[in-house]
């Protein structure tokens, strides 16, 4: 899966945004900017995953996740 990332310097933080996902976090510098990113993004994509769990979607057999 491909995502992107966009940068953007506001006032006084740079906003750091992936759109495929809605998630927006910021940084005081870019290099801060790119790892709140990063660490939103894994965030989110496990918090999908535990959830899609939870709710029947997928299962995981030998540590691969298969669809329900």
């Amino acid at each position: 899966m491909k995502l992107t990332a966009q940068f953007k310097k506001g006032n006084k933080f740079y906003i750091a945004r992936c759109p495929e996902l809605g998630v927006t976090t910021q940084g005081k510098t870019l290099k801060e900017a790119k790892k709140h990113l990063k660490e939103a993004v894994d965030l989110h994509l496990e918090a999908m995953v535990d959830y899609m769990i939870e709710h029947g979607k997928v299962r995981i057999e030998r540590g691969k996740i298969i669809e329900a």
